[in-house]
């Protein structure tokens, strides 16, 4: 009877979310189960968290749901939420960006009908044409910026050599390599930059809004990152876990195009307001 019950129960909620009779956070009061997070699987599968998070539980546990889920890390060997979001259209135009929500339905409705939800969301490289939408934008994102102080040049600029890249099927974008080096020659200018956890004048400081900003749009776009690094600092410009940091040549921003159309990255920066938008062309 017990059974019957959380059966019940799980296909109301699935329903509902569905439907969007429920919120994000109320759906995220129902545990995940292993279909979906197996915090041993996540463990050994990411070297990075083990030497940063432990073998905790709850602690992978909040990093799969807070970060892992939007970064392309599969929870099981048979789950990864970017694969199964670009896997199905009909998912996305339900679920949009709403990463747990894909959980909850796989766990639910998508193994027993046969879904496919395996993969490396960071590494793939095969066209998925199911992961674009009908329309011409896959995904955009605006920040703000004040543009009455020096780093608002070095916002302009970057974005200004990010706009109109076009990157083909299977083709690899690296933010530092495109945006140039941060040179004075190249137009750059001092302004405060992050550098061991304090602030710091810099040349080139401020691209890294450009990059984070990039960076919310790949994830609204399900454009998986290859390569990206968080701040040592929180930033105010872009909600957690949606920033990305470009420091040298040795932290840089990157992704492959994962679709079955060229896509085109357009940037704008114009009186405080950033916007980076991808389309499929």
């Amino acid at each position: 009877m017990k059974r019957k019950t959380r059966l019940l129960l799980a296909l109301l909620l699935c329903f509902c979310i569905i439907r969007g009779g429920i919120t994000a956070a109320e759906a995220a009061q129902t545990p995940l189960t292993s279909l979906t997070f197996d915090a041993d699987y996540y463990y050994n599968t990411y070297p990075d968290l083990q030497a940063a998070l432990g073998s905790d539980y709850n602690t992978l546990y909040r990093h799969y749901l807070k970060y892992g889920l939007a970064e392309g890390r599969s929870g099981s060997a048979e789950f990864n939420c970017l694969v199964y979001r670009n896997n199905y259209a009909d998912l996305q135009a339900a679920f949009g960006n709403d990463y747990r929500a894909y959980c909850v339905h796989y766990e639910n409705y998508g193994k027993a009908e046969g879904r496919n939800a395996a993969g490396d969301g960071r590494g793939l490289t095969a066209p998925v044409s199911a992961a674009a939408p009908a329309s011409g934008l896959l995904g955009s994102f605006t920040t703000s910026y004040n543009p009455n102080i020096s780093r608002a040049v070095n916002v302009s600029i970057a974005a200004s050599r990010i706009n109109g890249v076009t990157v083909q099927p299977g083709q690899s974008f690296s933010f530092n390599q495109t945006i140039l080096p941060r040179t004075s020659s190249n137009g750059y200018v001092t302004a405060n930059m992050i550098v061991n956890k304090k602030y710091v004048p810099g040349i080139g400081g401020g691209i890294c809004q450009v990059s984070s900003t990039l960076y919310a749009a790949m994830l609204n776009a399900g454009l998986p990152a290859t390569e990206r690094h968080p701040h040592s600092l929180k930033m105010d410009y872009i909600p957690e876990g949606m920033d990305a940091t470009i420091s040298g040549n040795t932290l840089d921003l990157k992704f492959t195009n994962i679709f079955a159309e060229p896509i085109q990255i357009q940037a704008s920066a114009d009186q405080g307001t950033l916007t980076v938008s991808i389309y499929k062309q």
